[in-house]
């Protein structure tokens, strides 16, 4: 295995990890302002009142976003046990 293909290869990981995290991170994030925003305006400072709404939210953006993760995760996985020969040489 050469240093390009591994550098190919977790350069691939890298970019299917990033575009899998986005929308639980993206959405969590979102939550997360809001809610700071809620906060400073109102000057309710409840630790609960910031975990509870992203926990919520991470899971809906899985309800929403799990078939097309898994979808990624397969076809990174399917094309590297396909490329797999290729990889020994």
């Amino acid at each position: 295995m050469t240093q390009e293909t591994i550098i190919y290869l977790a350069r691939e990981a890298i970019s299917v990890v990033l575009l899998v995290a986005a929308p639980m991170l993206g959405l969590g994030m979102l939550v997360g302002i809001t809610v700071s925003i809620l906060q400073a305006t109102t000057q309710i400072q409840e630790q609960t009142l910031t975990f509870v709404p992203k926990i919520i939210a991470v899971m809906v953006a899985i309800l929403i976003f799990g078939p097309w993760m898994l979808t990624i995760v397969t076809e990174f996985t399917q094309k590297l046990f396909y490329e797999l020969p290729n990889f020994i040489n």
